[in-house]
């Protein structure tokens, strides 16, 4: 049995998040197996291996079959929910559960990355319908060096690769939903203030020469809202609500 398998799976479930549990094989997106569905908030979707996976901004997501894990969690926020701001939640529950649990200190490259050493290890793809939130996340588990991606904006690591060992996905989701779903609760209450501190001792672009679009200066902290705060090259502070940060001349990300 596949330890992403329903019966793997739901004995390792610690809270509400993953019931029901979606399970196949093979699919074209987990994000496609719960949009426009009428499943109730914390259903969770996971698959072997996707066919279509996509992350931000239409780039495809590779997985090697059955070593990655892949699953996409529906949530149903309250009206007015500052969404964008569920991609740093979801980062931040992957970096803590993977530290939590297996020992693998990992960081947050804002908006939706999770890092290793300076290398992805994760991805999180938020897809809105008004209220309702499809959070895709994408975790490299057991690939080898050989079976990551080789050409990506950034390098690719795996847990596997990080811990020095092979990994049980399914105790790997529910480490991360039980986080995700905590931290969730915690962000109807408060929004994102009681995070702040936890984001940025995990922010990975802190200090760095960066350039978002046109600007370029240094990344600073992560706002309450969510934003990325930003140090212009002539002394402005300026708040990126979205964009791709490109790392500036000389600037590396850290790598221990």
């Amino acid at each position: 049995m596949s330890d992403l398998a329903p019966g793997a799976v739901r004995p390792l479930l610690r809270g509400s998040f993953g019931e029901p549990y979606l399970y196949a094989t093979e699919t074209a997106s987990t994000q496609d197996m719960l949009a426009g569905s009428d499943h109730p908030h914390g259903t969770v979707a996971a698959a072997e291996h996707q066919t279509a996976g996509r992350g931000r901004s239409g780039r495809r997501w590779d997985d090697a079959p059955s070593a990655a894990l892949l699953f996409s969690v529906l949530l149903r926020a309250p009206p007015g929910a500052l969404l964008p701001q569920l991609s740093l939640v979801a980062g931040l529950a992957v970096a803590a559960a993977v530290e939590g649990e297996f020992s693998v200190p990992a960081m947050v490259k804002w908006p939706n990355d999770v890092l290793f050493e300076g290398r992805k290890l994760a991805g999180v793809l938020l897809e809105a319908s008004g209220s309702v939130v499809v959070c895709g996340i994408g975790i490299n588990v057991n690939q080898s060096e050989g079976e990551l991606p080789p050409e990506t904006r950034l390098p690719a690591t795996s847990l596997r690769m990080a811990a020095h060992r092979t990994l049980d996905r399914g105790v790997v989701l529910a480490a991360v939903l039980a986080e995700l779903e905590r931290l969730y609760d915690v962000w109807l209450v408060s929004g994102l203030a009681v995070l702040l501190d936890e984001l940025g001792q995990r922010n990975a672009l802190r200090g760095l020469s960066v350039r978002v679009g046109v600007r370029a200066g240094t990344a600073g902290a992560i706002a309450p809202d969510g934003r990325l705060t930003i140090v212009l090259v002539r002394g402005d502070v300026v708040l990126v609500e979205s964009g791709e940060v490109e790392l500036g001349p000389g600037a590396t990300l850290a790598t221990g």
